[in-house]
């Protein structure tokens, strides 16, 4: 099977990548509506992409609100495999500094007001005991730069409804569950890439503290937020700068894993009592599993 890469990123990523201005814009007509921003195919460094805004050009969709379900469809549609995303974190970990970078093996999901599956009309059960590739997990890791920021590999994302960020107390219970960073991305970002079958890992950017830690003495509030401001831009350059080195990895490395036949064993409708319109409607998805229906 040939590897071909997806970046779902903010368009600060997409700067910081170069792509603006760059290759050629697809819109896919997607069951679930229009994905967030048009898709750009490119190449960088001479490896093919294709990047989608996760919230779409000027972050219009707060992460709520955000297409989840049509962008990865509309990068399954394109042929992409494997998915390299990012999104700013706040660390709950002293030893997990703003600006260093991190690749999360864990997820804890706390989202609520998010259609979290594509398979409203069957009944599909994916395996999410470890819900990032390891594949792409391992390339990352090779892919760090021994003179840059560091790369922490084993981490506990909790996904949070937001659009708020957590309060103090909050905060500090999830560090009690053995979180490490809080975010509002990664689900159903994760789980809809698993049952895709697509290979996706988080390159997460950790821009601050979030609230468990008080804020240094001295530093007004919007002193802070502009601290925060300052080290998205930052710690995404980073992030960008890794994604690079990762890419002309990733199909060198590629072997089978089970993110390639997650929905082999996982679709529990029977067969014959899934319709012809359903099955037309998420062929993309459950085609090679689900042949036409015989009169």
């Amino acid at each position: 099977m040939a590897v071909r890469v997806g970046i779902i990123g903010s368009p600060g990523l997409a700067q910081a990548l170069g792509i603006p201005g760059k290759g050629e814009s697809h819109i896919i007509e997607t069951p679930f509506g229009p994905h967030a921003a048009p898709i750009v195919t490119t190449e960088l460094g001479g490896i093919p992409v294709a990047f989608v805004a996760r919230h779409g050009a000027g972050h219009v969709y707060n992460a709520t609100r955000a297409p989840y379900r049509a962008n990865l469809y509309a990068l399954k549609v394109l042929g992409i495999t494997h998915v390299l995303a990012t999104g700013t974190v706040g660390s709950l970990r002293e030893h997990i500094q703003p600006l260093q970078l991190v690749v999360p093996d864990q997820v804890i999901d706390r989202t609520y007001r998010r259609p979290c599956t594509f398979y409203d009309d069957v009944a599909v059960h994916v395996d999410l005991g470890t819900p990032f590739c390891g594949t792409l997990r391992e390339v990352l890791a090779q892919a760090r730069d021994p003179l840059g920021p560091p790369v922490h590999t084993e981490s506990t994302y909790v996904c949070i409804e937001g659009p708020s960020l957590s309060t103090r107390a909050e905060s500090l219970l999830y560090r009690t569950w053995g979180a490490d960073l809080v975010g509002m991305t990664a689900m159903p970002e994760a789980r809809l890439a698993r049952e895709a079958e697509l290979h996706y890992a988080m390159v997460a950017l950790p821009t601050d503290y979030d609230s468990w830690q008080p804020c240094a003495p001295g530093h007004e509030h919007d002193e802070l937020l502009a601290l925060v401001s300052h080290n998205r831009k930052a710690v995404t350059a980073s992030g960008a700068a890794l994604i690079r080195r990762a890419l002309p990895r990733i199909a060198e490395a590629h072997a089978t894993c089970r993110c390639d036949t997650a929905l082999a064993l996982a679709i529990g409708t029977e067969r014959s009592r899934i319709p012809d319109e359903v099955r037309g409607r998420l062929r993309p998805l459950l085609g090679r599993y689900l042949p036409p229906n015989v009169a």
